[in-house]
């Protein structure tokens, strides 16, 4: 598999560049690289806390999000046309370069 980069933009506008396998997903990237993205349900869809806001020009190289995934992003703070779940969405060589902008707040909506 090939090496996609993927730059993660914090709240201060500080970016941090990460390589990562194609078909590992933004949530597994970020903590892998030590970037601050909680991930509070470890990536089954059950929390927004891994809620990121996709570079605009690469949002439509996506694959939609389901029902389940919209539901949550509900539920996100910061929530934007372009957001979407961290753990839901692989990285894939035609992402190359993406930014993902971390929102300045996350709400663990677990437990609810």
């Amino acid at each position: 598999m090939s090496d996609v980069t993927v730059i993660f933009v914090n709240q201060d506008g500080d970016e941090t560049a990460v390589s990562g396998e194609a078909g590992t997903t933004f949530l597994e990237l970020a903590q892998s690289a030590g970037i601050d993205i909680e991930g509070a349900c470890e990536g089954n869809m059950a929390c927004s806390t891994c809620h990121l806001v996709v570079e605009e020009k690469f949002f439509d190289l996506l694959p939609g999000a389901c029902e389940d995934e919209e539901e949550m992003l509900d539920l996100a703070s910061g929530l934007k046309r372009t957001s979407r779940l961290g753990c839901q969405v692989e990285v894939t060589t035609a992402l190359d370069g993406m930014r993902l902008f971390i929102p300045k707040d996350s709400r663990n909506m677990m437990g609810l």
